[in-house]
C-alpha cells in the first residue's frame, strides 16, 4: 500500500489511465497540429448522444458502448467526407455545427428521463467519468483499442504526417486523402468512446488536446511530439487519478487539471527559454 492506495485493487484503474491519456495523446498530436481541437469535443459529445438514447432504449453497462460507437463514428464519416472547398466553410464550422446539434441530442434525451420517469443515474456518469470503475475487462477493450490506433499510426505515418501539414498538398502528393482521413477520424471516434469512462463525455477530449499542446511547445520534430504527447497523456492519467485517491477528489476533474498543469508548466518553460536565448 503507497499513499494509502491498496496497488492490487487499483491496478486496473492506473492501467486503465496511462493507455487513456497515451492513445487520446497519440492522437492529440494530430488533432491539435491540424489546428481542429474541437474535434475532440464534437466527437465526444456524438458518442454522448448515442449513449443517452441507448440508455433511454433500455441498454446498460457496457452495452452503452455500442450506441456510444455509432453516433461518434457516424459524426466521424461525416467529418471524413466533408471537403471544405467545395461548400465554402471552414472545417471548424461544421465542427461547429456538428456539435451544437450532438449536444442538443444529448441533452434533449437527458431531459427525456424525467418525462418517463426513467433514472439517468448511469448517465450521468458517463457526463463526468469515473475511472475508479474500471476493471481488467474495460483495460483490455481499452488497451486493444489503443494497439489498433497505433498500429494505423505506424503503418500511415509518412501520410498522416503529410495530411496534417497540408491535406491539398497530400493530395497532390498522390495520398488517398479522404480515405486515410476518414480511417483515422474513425479511430479517433472509437478511442474517445471507450475512454468515456477515465474523465468523462464532457471532458474526454481535454485528454487528447492538452498532452499535444504541451507537447508542441517543448519539442520539435514530429516524433518527439508524438512521444512526449504520448508520455504527458499517460501521465495525465495516472497522476490525476493518484491526486484524487489521495485528496478524495473527483478522478475525472483532477485529470483535466493535471494536463492542464502540464500545458501551463511548459508554457512558462517556453518563456524562460526565449528569455534566455535573448539574454
Amino acid at each position: 500500500m503507497i499513499f494509502g492506495i491498496d496497488l492490487i485493487f487499483w491496478a486496473p484503474v492506473m492501467v486503465g489511465g496511462l493507455i487513456a491519456g497515451a492513445s487520446t495523446g497519440l492522437l492529440g498530436t494530430y488533432v491539435v497540429g491540424m489546428r481542429i481541437p474541437f474535434l475532440g469535443v464534437c466527437v465526444s459529445h456524438a458518442a454522448l448522444a448515442g449513449a443517452v438514447f441507448g440508455s433511454l432504449a433500455g441498454l446498460t453497462g457496457m452495452a452503452l458502448l455500442a450506441p456510444a460507437v455509432i453516433g461518434a463514428v457516424v459524426t466521424a464519416l461525416l467529418l471524413g467526407l466533408f471537403e471544405p472547398h467545395k461548400v465554402g466553410l471552414d472545417t471548424n464550422v461544421v465542427l461547429g455545427f456538428l456539435f451544437s446539434l450532438t449536444m442538443g441530442l444529448a441533452f434533449l434525451g437527458i431531459g427525456l428521463f424525467a418525462v418517463y420517469g426513467r433514472s439517468d443515474n448511469e448517465v450521468r456518469s458517463l457526463l463526468w467519468g469515473s475511472l475508479n470503475f474500471c476493471r481488467w475487462p474495460d483495460v483490455v477493450l481499452m488497451g486493444t483499442v489503443a494497439a489498433l490506433t497505433l498500429g494505423f499510426i505506424i503503418v500511415f505515418y509518412k501520410e498522416m504526417r503529410a495530411i496534417m501539414f497540408s491535406r491539398s498538398e497530400a493530395t497532390a502528393a498522390g495520398i488517398h486523402v479522404t480515405g486515410v482521413w476518414t480511417a483515422f477520424l474513425i479511430l479517433t471516434a472509437v478511442v474517445l468512446t471507450v475512454n468515456f469512462q477515465t474523465v468523462g463525455g464532457l471532458m474526454i477530449y481535454s485528454l487528447m488536446t492538452n498532452p499535444a499542446a504541451a507537447a508542441f511547445q517543448l519539442v520539435k520534430g514530429h516524433g518527439r511530439v508524438i512521444v512526449l504527447s504520448m508520455t504527458f497523456g499517460a501521465a495525465s492519467g495516472l497522476g490525476g487519478f493518484l491526486i484524487a485517491a489521495v485528496t478524495d477528489l473527483p478522478t475525472g476533474a483532477m485529470i483535466v487539471i493535471f494536463s492542464s498543469a502540464l500545458v501551463a508548466a511548459a508554457g512558462l518553460i517556453t518563456i524562460l527559454r526565449r528569455r534566455l536565448g535573448r539574454d
